[in-house]
């Protein structure tokens, strides 16, 4: 294994949003630094599941809605 193409892996500690932290390993930082996050997976929609909307720009939802609508039944 080549010597020193490696970046440097030690402890970080992460706060989330919430106030909470928990310490992992990463490349990120410095030993000791904290990685304050903006956006965590206790909040944010991509992992809770809320907040999708449908958009309909132009009536293009609806002309796709009444195009299929008998389609599955």
């Amino acid at each position: 294994m080549k010597k020193d193409i490696h970046p440097d892996y030690h402890t970080i500690t992460v706060q989330l949003t919430d106030g909470s932290t928990f310490v992992t390993r990463s490349t990120w930082g410095s030993e000791g630094d904290t990685l304050k996050l903006e956006i965590d997976p206790r909040t944010h929609p991509a992992w809770t599941g809320g907040g999708q909307h449908l958009i309909d720009a132009g009536g293009r939802l609806s002309k796709f809605n009444k195009k299929y609508e008998g389609f599955l039944k």
